[in-house]
């Protein structure tokens, strides 16, 4: 949607201090470090039977085989580190590289069949999956010291409320067994679809609202 120059921007003031994104995020921002634009017709290459069957997003299953074999951590550092130090026309507004020269964490976190990549025959799924794995567990170790912070959600209905929650009750399972809460946090849910004003308390299940997972998850369950 064309907002990367404003959080490069924000990580570069300090306000952010990590990216987690879903593989689509990954695949889009290598894209844009690539060429400077995503340019598919869905509608009409699934037709074709070629969508998503393109050469050069495939080179991201390459950075992330690699990584996997040198055993040097997770999916975003990867390809942050891969588009920072290679030959990537725009990498100016590729929020990875970024990330990775600013020394801010970038996760993500992959559902395998999700995305294009995953059609492509170099496609490595133990490779993935651990990579992915990495991040999260990264991202988990954060969350163990969300206090006082914010975490913002924007545009994901499912997956991102999802992994904070699952993080955030893995991180409060240690913080009680070290005599610790985690409790000061603030969450910040931007998208499309209307709320009410007051927003302290869940829908009941015959409202269709009920199943949208970020208030329900991320502005209600979470920080009760």
């Amino acid at each position: 949607s064309g907002v990367q120059r404003y959080i490069i921007d924000l990580m570069e003031r300090g306000y952010i201090t990590c990216f987690s994104t879903n593989g689509s995020g990954m695949i889009h921002d290598y894209e844009f470090a690539l060429i400077g634009a995503t340019t598919e017709s869905v509608a009409r290459y699934i037709k074709e039977g070629q969508f998503g069957l393109w050469k050069e997003t495939g080179g991201i299953n390459d950075i992330v085989n690699e990584s996997y074999r040198e055993g040097t951590g997770g999916m975003g550092a990867a390809v942050g580190k891969a588009i920072s130090e290679g030959d990537f026309p725009r990498k100016d507004i590729s929020i990875f590289a970024a990330c990775h020269r600013l020394g801010i964490p970038a996760t993500v976190h992959i559902g395998i069949g999700y995305d294009i990549i995953h059609e492509h025959p170099n496609f490595d799924g133990a490779a993935s999956g651990a990579a992915s794995y990495a991040d999260f567990l990264k991202y988990a170790e954060i969350i163990r010291n969300i206090d006082g912070g914010v975490v913002m959600n924007f545009g994901s209905a499912v997956m991102a409320p999802e992994v904070f929650l699952k993080a955030l009750s893995m991180a409060r399972n240690v913080a009680r067994a070290d005599g610790r809460s985690i409790t000061d946090l603030t969450t910040l849910v931007c998208d499309v679809r209307e709320l009410p004003e007051k927003i302290e308390g869940e829908p009941s299940k015959q409202d269709a609202r009920y199943y949208f997972r970020p208030w329900k998850t991320m502005l209600v369950r979470t920080v009760a």
